[in-house]
């Protein structure tokens, strides 16, 4: 047998085969619709109901803006008459008026200011507790939070009332202090700042309970790098967390703003359902006027201006949370 007979002859690879050409794209005419549709038709429902519900008042709140209706014509002795943008140059033209919108702006951005630095102590705070402790101020937190606001302005009345207050006894411990008999409503800012107190109150625990869920998503391991390239807590917090939490920071701030502006119940019922001039804020000053006045037509141009200003709030939230997106 020669050495040709006895060599095993080479295996030859298998030919690759052309991967197969991806399917046709169909025609855009000819693609299935249904998965376009369906978000409609899930939000359908929601939609149909905020129209319905905010809709409605808030297309009869503008009519009303543009026409003179006072109680003539709410109990149909009279139409209902357009004066086009009579009621907003009489609001627009009043000093009253910008008394009242510098007082509302003044007011919101203290008590924001105040919300947002108490939570984002309180926030870093928890994160180092021990978990039994952060469960039991946890559970303090989500019951004042679902306080009603009635029952909680009418124990702030009680804290600081003049004669029995709990706030003014504690204050008259205080060597050389005397606070038995003041009254905190006397006069404009004092009594604003109780309010103010009241309503930052009611707003942290949201604000905590959200950055403390925002705090858990921060990576553990730039903490540790930031440290170890000599960064303190101070400059961990600037460089790492809050970079991580400015995306929640925005939308926290945006809504303290919007329901702070538009902050009605804590001083209507602080001030027994007659809020003085000195306490007057946009929404007990449309309601004054529209319910108290009778001038329905000025009271939703006050109304109408709120929500404008407010939509300005809304619009900087959108820019800065598209600036946001564009970053990352």
């Amino acid at each position: 047998m020669s050495a040709a007979d006895t060599t095993t002859p080479a295996k030859v690879p298998p030919s690759r085969q052309a991967p197969p050409p991806p399917p046709a794209e169909l025609p855009r005419a000819n693609r299935p619709s249904g998965g376009t549709a369906v978000p409609w038709l899930l939000l359908a429902p929601c939609l149909l109901i905020l129209t319905l519900v905010m809709g409605y008042p808030l297309a009869r709140l503008v009519t009303l803006s543009f026409q003179k209706f006072g109680q003539s014509q709410l109990w149909g002795f009279q139409p209902a008459e357009s004066v086009g943008f009579d009621n907003f140059a009489k609001v627009l033209g009043d000093g009253e008026f910008w008394t009242v919108v510098l007082r509302t702006i003044v007011f919101a951005a203290g008590a924001v200011v105040f919300t947002m630095v108490i939570g984002m102590a309180i926030a870093l705070l928890l994160q180092r507790v021990s978990g039994w402790l952060k469960v039991l101020i946890n559970i303090v937190l989500v019951a004042s939070w679902g306080m009603p606001v009635i029952v909680a302005t009418t124990v702030f009345k009680w804290l600081f009332d003049s004669d029995y207050g709990v706030f003014n006894a504690l204050l008259s411990k205080l060597p050389g202090v005397e606070m038995i008999g003041h009254n905190w409503f006397a006069s404009g800012p004092e009594g604003l700042a109780v309010i103010m107190l009241l309503v930052v109150w009611g707003a942290v625990p949201f604000v905590v309970i959200t950055l403390s869920a925002g705090l858990t998503q921060v990576p553990k391991e730039l903490e540790e790098a930031a440290r170890l390239d000599g960064a303190g807590a101070r400059g961990v917090f600037r460089y790492v967390t809050l970079p991580v939490l400015k995306p929640i920071i925005v939308m926290l701030t945006t809504l303290s703003v919007i329901w702070d502006m538009g902050v009605f119940p804590q001083v209507f019922v602080m001030r027994g359902g007659h809020p003085e001039p000195e306490f007057q804020v946009l929404n007990t000053y449309s309601y004054d006027r529209a319910f108290v006045v009778n001038d329905y037509a000025q009271g939703s141009a006050i109304a109408l201006v709120t929500v404008l200003l407010l939509l300005g709030v809304v619009a900087v939230y959108m820019r800065q949370m598209l600036k946001i997106g564009e970053v990352e």
